[in-house]
């Protein structure tokens, strides 16, 4: 009993360390896996560009950036533009700070570093061909098309705002789920296709031409979905601090203390419509727990 459980722990440690596309030399030349990597790159770059020439997103930075560097009340030096970037890669691009669910955060994380593990691990066992990759390359790839596939199902299934707040069947997609469902199917094709080449399956081939149709659309639909958007959220988080911290609040009013004197004396209606000393209007819509993005 227990030499089977090791046999088939050894099974599993062996397949989870091996390079998937090593196995594929036989009827596949390196040459032709690199050329269909480099050809996504290719894809994903024309898309954004495309998606940014479309939706003008470089103009409204542009031009945004402006506005606000007329209506600064301050300007803000170097070192603190420094010390934004930083704060803004920290949070909102490496912890996802920006969400208050923290299901929705777990579920971002979980499917963001699995895309960035699995597509760095991807490039690298493929372009080390016909070389072996290392155990931990393998390893890595297989961890990171896991942990994608089970933040991306978790959203899928229980946080999608039209499922979970407007009682939509969660098997709907429209255009806008291009990405995520393109996206799952990658990973999980991926990974039933290193079990099943692992177990000797003649059904191998066939779910790694599924996998490789997946991360065609998944790759090649960059200008309808919203593979764009995590290039933008950089640049547009790190604007709206820098446009608070210059005094421009994207000509949004401040932050006010409605029982400070100065504030009522800047705004005489207060007082009148709220009394002197206005009472705590409670959490608002935070009473409820957030559900949505």
């Amino acid at each position: 009993m227990m030499r089977e459980i090791n046999t088939n722990c050894e099974r599993v440690y062996s397949m989870f360390t091996s390079n998937p596309f090593s196995e594929l030399t036989g009827s596949i030349s390196p040459e032709i896996m690199q050329y269909y990597v480099i050809a996504m790159v290719v894809m994903v770059i024309v898309g954004t560009l495309l998606d940014m020439r479309h939706k003008k997103s470089a103009q409204y930075f542009f031009e945004n950036s402006k506005k606000a560097q007329k209506d600064a009340k301050r300007t803000v030096d170097s070192g603190e533009k420094v010390s934004m970037a930083v704060a803004t890669v920290a949070n909102e691009v490496l912890t996802s700070s920006e969400f208050a669910n923290p299901a929705r955060r777990a579920s971002h994380l979980m499917t963001m570093y699995g895309f960035i593990v699995f597509v760095v691990t991807t490039a690298m066992m493929i372009f080390n061909l016909p070389g072996e990759s290392s155990s931990l390359v393998a390893l890595l790839w297989h961890a990171g098309a896991l942990s994608l596939c089970i933040g991306g199902y978790w959203f899928w299934f229980g946080i999608r705002v039209d499922v979970a707040s407007e009682g939509l069947p969660w098997n709907r997609v429209s255009q806008g789920d291009i990405f995520i469902v393109s996206l799952l199917a990658t990973c999980t094709f991926a990974l039933v296709w290193s079990v099943l080449q692992s177990m000797g399956s003649g059904a191998a081939m066939l779910v790694f031409a599924l996998f490789i149709i997946s991360a065609t659309v998944l790759f090649s639909t960059v200008f309808w979905s919203k593979f764009a958007h995590m290039f933008f959220k950089p640049a547009a988080a790190y604007q709206k601090r820098t446009t608070k911290a210059d005094g421009s609040r994207e000509a949004l009013p401040a932050d006010f203390d409605l029982t400070d004197p100065a504030v009522q004396a800047k705004f005489p209606d207060i007082p009148e419509y709220m009394g002197d000393n206005p009472e705590n209007m409670g959490p608002g819509i935070k009473r409820e727990a957030p559900r949505h993005y």
